[in-house]
């Protein structure tokens, strides 16, 4: 597996927020709903999202912004309107005193807004759970990017666009599987950009020494893997691995292991019929007591508290 996508490999949506907005200026939507990461694309008109932190960003039509909460944000037809709508978490539209305002501006299936013929439509993902988005896919994109229409192919926007309002059988499970494939889309673009923020150890993938290392751990973590046998593996001395890898990726070759296999532990701990011994074997440790001892230190809680605390998000 290369490290791209070592990353992708996450998104599950199950039962994600779909919906097309319509709607004409003057508007303003506080997004209050604490998801996870929602992908906002422009279909028609133009936009502005405000975040918690940072400056406006403009969206014109054919741009897709990705916001990862659980941070408030604002979406608006200038920086300047206040908001009118507030979503709520689960979803809820309310005014900013709280009135509900779901079934006022309900214009269909998976349609909602001020106006059937609005001048601005947006199409709306959020994905409403944690455990739907890896941790280190979330931890690899900052609070909001934008992917400018002209720097990718936007087709999945117009298969979106036609499969959001359709109600027929099996429909959820299309569109989760349309959100997916929209975010690794649009991160697999914007991974390719000069701005993107990616993580030491994803650029560290084109180094001629360090990028094998990285992808021989990450294709197989349950390896019993030393600094010996990578080096031996990507031709260069274990000295002189271990500095490379240390300079480019940040930490050491056994460290990133480490982190990385319980990184894959948690997500996979995540899957009901997963019991603590096959995720052991899986990523690499001998025993349930082994993975056990490792995820406690680094996580402060036993992969069983874990799985309890995953299924309750």
């Amino acid at each position: 597996m290369d490290p791209l996508s070592g990353l992708l490999d996450g998104p599950r949506a199950r039962g994600a927020f779909l919906l097309r907005a319509l709607l004409n200026p003057p508007w303003s939507v506080r997004v209050e709903d604490q998801a996870p990461l929602t992908l906002i694309s422009m279909a028609k008109g133009d936009a502005w999202v405000l975040p918690h932190h940072g400056e406006p960003v403009r969206l014109p039509p054919g741009d897709v912004a990705v916001l990862r909460g659980p941070d408030p944000y604002t979406v608006s037809d200038h920086p300047a309107t206040p908001p009118q709508v507030v979503i709520q978490p689960g979803q809820l539209s309310t005014t900013p005193q709280g009135d509900a305002l779901c079934s006022v501006m309900d214009l269909g299936v998976r349609t909602w807004g001020s106006d059937p013929n609005g001048s601005v439509e947006m199409l709306v993902g959020t994905y409403q759970m944690r455990g739907e988005v890896t941790r280190r896919l979330l931890t690899a994109v900052p609070p909001l990017l934008v992917l400018p229409s002209e720097a990718w192919d936007g087709s999945l926007i117009s298969l979106l666009g036609r499969e959001i309002g359709r109600d027929e059988p099996g429909q959820d499970v299309v569109l989760d599987r349309l959100l997916d494939l929209l975010l690794i889309a649009v991160l697999r673009a914007w991974f390719s950009r000069p701005e993107a923020e990616a993580p030491a150890w994803y650029r560290a993938q084109s180094d001629p020494v360090v990028g094998p290392a990285l992808r021989l751990l990450q294709g197989d973590p349950a390896h019993p893997w030393t600094v010996a046998t990578l080096a031996a593996r990507t031709g260069v001395s274990r000295a002189a691995l271990a500095r490379r890898f240390t300079d480019l990726v940040g930490e050491p070759p056994m460290a990133f292991l480490t982190s990385w296999r319980l990184a894959m532990a948690a997500e996979l701990l995540r899957e009901p019929d997963a019991t603590v011994g096959a995720v052991a074997r899986q990523v690499g440790y001998g025993s349930s007591f082994a993975l056990s001892t490792a995820f406690k230190r680094v996580r402060g809680v036993s992969p069983q508290e874990y799985r309890v605390g995953a299924s309750q998000q």
